[in-house]
């Protein structure tokens, strides 16, 4: 077509190469770390918010991600309302971003329509301290509690 190669950025792949030793020699400590606050955001939320099931099991699995279901909260209502609050979380995978349609991953676990309708999923990352899981963790209940006055619907326990 009439066009040829550019030079390769030598700098920019030399540089990638040192940052992908770096990321793996800090693999394994970054995994710790997640996963602790992995759980401490689960168990926080569990205890702190009624009607809340984790979508999945403790182990194994990846130590950056969990997904929890919050009954009688739709999660649409409750992804804004937390956004609105500064945290950002997403109600699928990231492959299906911009989709109103529940969690396929949900769905082929076998979750009834409700839950899979009404689920989270937290996502953590490098930058993620434990302060950020407390300020989840005290502002998730009052936002919960406040979309679940808009429903008749009881808890299911």
């Amino acid at each position: 077509r009439s066009r040829r190669a550019g030079t390769e950025n030598v700098a920019g792949i030399a540089g990638m190469g040192v940052a992908a030793r770096e990321a793996i020699g800090k693999m394994e400590s970054e995994a710790t770390r997640l996963a602790a606050l992995r759980d401490r955001l689960e168990d926080g939320v569990l205890l702190a918010v009624t009607g809340t099931t984790l979508n999945g099991v403790r182990s194994p699995r990846v130590p950056n991600t969990t997904n929890i279901s919050f009954d009688r909260t739709e999660a649409e209502s409750l992804l804004i309302a937390l956004d609105l609050e500064g945290i950002a979380v997403s109600t699928g995978s990231a492959c299906s971003s911009g989709t109103l349609e529940p969690s396929h991953v949900l769905k082929a676990m076998g979750f009834p329509a409700h839950r899979t309708q009404n689920s989270l999923r937290f996502s953590l990352g490098a930058a993620n301290t434990e302060a950020d899981i407390d300020r989840v963790i005290a502002v998730l209940p009052g936002v919960v509690e406040k979309l679940r006055s808009l429903t008749r619907t009881p808890v299911r326990a």
